[in-house]
């Protein structure tokens, strides 16, 4: 577990960073800092995205554990939407994403090596939220319409590395160092990026300081840390997965809510409130969740 708790420091400790150049005005205004999360969201997340997928092993794309985590993202979405539907369509799609979008890189990636003892299932994650879930959270955002905008969001930079990278990776090509040093370099920086923006905004506004998003940031935090890994578990039991598919499927749905989700708020700019104090609050409060749930499997 050392290796979970290392990576959530990591992120904390990035975000504290955030709030001492918004304290210190390094960062003073809400453009500057957003200059971060279009930087992140055009460039270097789709880098990152792109050498990740491309060097993954695309066969457990649909091993049980994906389509149990699969099942579990489309349930607790529709049960956010269900609660929050006279809302407008942008704000129930930041809700529902915050609730059911998992961090399933930089905290995704040392829970599957160290909890459950490879990295097999992360990535996979990765590129299924990308490709399915993306187009459909981008399509709400930022859309005229919710066709047109599922149209841009599956033209959207992140989705089309997400695709050439699947591609790179089924057809066992290899890209040239020189070619992928300079990509994966740049995603190096996509995390850093949104973690000291998400730092950032901090200053403006206290979490849950928004009475008016308090009940959907407090129902999406619930949703993600007990609602998700419930319906996980439930879908594994009924579909006779065995108990270390199980065990995997809920692990990975008790991970916090993913940054790209305030990422995604903070570019078009919509429930921003939401998805920040929902990220935050679910980082803080998944490990024990997840420390539970290795106790009742007997890990």
């Amino acid at each position: 577990m050392l290796g979970v708790i290392t990576g959530f420091a990591i992120i904390l400790a990035v975000i504290f960073v955030g709030w001492i150049l918004a304290q210190t005005k390094v960062i003073s205004t809400d453009r500057e800092r957003l200059v971060l999360n279009r930087v992140a969201f055009y460039a270097a997340t789709p880098a990152l995205l792109f050498s990740s997928v491309a060097r993954s092993e695309t066969g457990v794309l649909l091993s049980p554990v994906i389509l149990v985590v699969i099942g579990a993202t489309v349930v607790i979405a529709a049960i956010y939407a269900v609660f929050f539907w006279r809302r407008g369509l942008a704000d129930v799609a930041t809700g529902a994403a915050a609730a059911s979008y998992f961090n399933s890189v930089n905290i995704g990636l040392p829970v599957s090596t160290y909890v459950l003892g490879d990295a097999t299932y992360a990535i996979p994650v990765v590129f299924i939220q990308m490709v399915v879930f993306t187009p459909l959270i981008l399509g709400a955002l930022g859309g005229n319409s919710l066709l047109s905008g599922i149209k841009t969001g599956l033209l959207s930079p992140m989705v089309v590395a997400s695709v050439l990278g699947f591609i790179v990776a089924w057809q066992d090509w290899t890209v040239p160092d020189p070619v992928m040093e300079p990509i994966a370099l740049l995603g190096g920086a996509s995390i850093p990026m949104i973690l000291v923006s998400f730092g950032a905004s901090l200053k403006t506004s206290g979490i849950l300081s928004d009475a008016e998003s308090r009940p959907a940031t407090i129902t999406a935090t619930v949703l993600k840390l007990v609602g998700m890994p419930a319906i996980a578990f439930i879908i594994a039991l009924v579909a006779g997965l065995s108990e270390d598919h199980m065990y995997a499927a809920v692990i990975l749905c008790a991970l916090p809510t993913a940054q790209q989700v305030y990422n995604y708020a903070a570019t078009f700019q919509r429930s921003t409130a939401v998805a920040r104090d929902t990220v935050f609050l679910t980082t803080f409060a998944s490990l024990p969740v997840m420390l539970l749930i290795a106790f009742l499997f007997g890990r």
